[in-house]
């Protein structure tokens, strides 16, 4: 048998069936015996072969044949049957088996059903970052694949099936919508085909797309808050903050600082939903003046931003001089008598005051003179520097301490000039002296040139009687006070006893007496005195007798 090629188009397939049957017909009505096709409806795949099986049971059939469009081959026969590969299967087709039996014609047909797998399964794009609480599209497209009957199109949230459609139409486009959640950041959505061939006795074929990973974000609506130090001295430093909340995923935020036109090398840190970003800002000249600081956080395409001004200042000073002091000490200091001037000056709009006297005008210096006397010794002079800054005063001080040498003294009001000491007893002799610089203080004795402590206690001694030149002396002079100094001497302690005994013995005669003189006047009588006769002799008058007339 000659093969016959396919005829020149899929579209003949359906005639070419429909001429057979119509043929064939007529002899269905009268047929005895049966023509069978094996494999009935079979599933190749495009492009395969497949051998048909024609078989009767006919004991003498005639003419068996395989009527197709396809490529064919005669593979073998024998009584009752005939075999035939058909190669290069391409599309779905029927085949007829034909042949006659007793001059009966007998026929019988098989549905060839093709399969092949999509050429292409594809993911739409989508935008790497989606806002949360809002949908967004999944969209896939398969391109080839049969049987479409059996042909489903799934769209994945990684192993979740988020839609399952037949697919239709060429190429094959299935959509879904999905509403974008905290749980879908960092989730990988894919498409995946299904060619459910199982009834078939093939099985389940899969083919994916690649998949595509989404991540999801939470930008706040309120703008970050932004911590910066409203003035900045010109050579100081600070730090600066931006703090935004409530933002997700925090740690995939990106944030700039800048100062002007100058980009901060900031830290960021994210715990939990919340994001910190800190920067250390240096003023230096070229910023001079009022500056911008903006904070910009970047998250999923967008951003949220905050601007603070920062006003940058140069505030050198107060500057203090003494002039006409003496150089090369570690205070200003000068001699007694010395005209001193001491001046104050800062920077450009800035106002000094020296010792509560301002100066002229802002940026002029502050002047005071005066000639240095022992008062002014350690005398500290204060000067105030105010500067307005973006309307607000701010104020620097500085102070300087004056030192004033002149000779020492010893104060006579802390420096008793009499003292009187008892022998044997702890004393301290209290004398100061004044002068700068600190004079050294000795009191000596007139005649032995002894020494007597100053300021520290000391057990005193007879021999301490005398008078004393206290002198004070530096390297500006000296100066001397007389102290007398009187010590007595303590009496031993036998004389003390003594003493005491005396007392107490004087004490006991004295009371002895004082209660004999109590007891006499207690005893004593009444006397009467006889006028006429002086001679005679007082007589006793008992208390209990009565009394007698007087002699005539």
């Amino acid at each position: 048998m000659v093969p016959l090629g396919p005829l020149p188009g899929a579209c003949w397939t359906p005639l070419i069936s429909l001429l057979l049957v119509c043929c064939l017909l007529p002899g269905v009505q009268g047929q005895e015996f049966l023509l069978r096709v094996e494999p009935q409806n079979p599933v190749v795949p495009a492009g395969g072969s497949l051998l048909v099986n024609c078989s009767t049971d006919c004991p003498q059939p005639e003419l068996i044949k395989l009527e197709t469009f396809l490529f064919k081959e005669l593979v073998g026969k024998g009584l009752g049957w005939a075999a035939f590969r058909l190669s290069n299967v391409t599309g779905d087709s029927t085949v007829f088996c034909s042949g006659f039996c007793n001059d009966l014609q007998m026929t019988s047909s098989s549905d060839i059903t093709v399969y092949r797998f999509p050429e292409r399964v594809e993911l739409a794009p989508m935008s790497p970052w989606k806002p949360m609480g809002k949908n967004f599209t999944l969209r896939c497209w398969v391109a080839g694949g049969a049987p479409r009957t059996h042909l489903s199109v799934l769209l994945l949230r990684g192993e979740d099936v988020l839609s399952r459609q037949l697919a239709v139409g060429e190429p094959a486009e299935v959509t879904t919508t999905v509403l974008a959640g905290r749980n879908d950041h960092g989730a990988n959505f894919s498409c995946r085909s299904e060619l459910d061939l199982r009834h078939q006795g093939l099985g389940l074929f899969h083919n994916s797309s690649a998949p595509r990973q989404l991540r999801t974000f939470v930008l706040p609506v309120m703008p970050p808050r932004l911590v910066v130090p409203r003035f900045l001295e010109m050579g100081t430093s600070q730090p600066v903050d931006c703090t935004l909340d409530g933002l997700f995923p925090a740690s995939e935020a990106q944030v700039q600082l800048v100062l002007g036109d100058q980009m901060l090398n900031s830290t960021v840190a994210s715990h939990g939903d919340k994001l910190i970003a800190t920067a250390t800002i240096t003023a230096s000249t070229e910023l001079e003046g009022t500056q911008e600081i903006v904070c910009n956080v970047t998250l999923g395409g967008e951003s949220q931003e905050t601007r603070e001004n920062l006003t940058i200042y140069s505030f050198w000073g107060p500057i203090m001089n003494l002039n006409g002091t003496i150089r090369n000490l570690s205070q200003p200091t000068v001699p007694q008598g010395t005209t001193v001037i001491v001046t104050c000056a800062a920077g450009a709009r800035v106002q000094v005051t020296l010792d509560g006297v301002p100066a002229a005008a802002p940026g002029q210096l502050a002047l005071l003179q005066l000639n240095a006397t022992e008062r002014d010794d350690r005398r500290n002079f204060f000067c105030n520097a105010a500067l307005e800054v973006d309307g607000m005063v701010l104020h620097r001080n500085r102070s300087i301490q004056l030192r004033v040498l002149y000779g020492p003294k010893i104060d006579p009001a802390k420096c008793p000039q009499h003292l009187m000491w008892e022998e044997r007893t702890t004393q301290v002799l209290q004398c100061q002296a004044r002068g700068n610089p600190d004079p050294q203080l000795q009191c000596l004795h007139l005649g032995s040139r002894a020494q007597v402590p100053v300021g520290i206690p000391f057990r005193v001694r007879l021999n301490y009687s005398g008078t004393y030149y206290c002198r004070a002396a530096s390297s500006q002079g000296t100066h001397t006070l007389t102290v007398v100094m009187n010590v007595q001497a303590r009496n031993s302690p036998i004389v003390t006893i003594v003493i005491a005994v005396l007392t107490t013995l004087t004490l006991v005669v004295l009371i002895a007496a004082l209660l004999y003189v109590f007891g006499v006047q207690k005893r004593s009588d009444t006397y009467h005195v006889n006028q006429g006769s002086t001679w005679l002799p007082l007589t006793s008058t008992g208390p209990n007798e009565a009394r007698g007339e007087e002699p005539s």
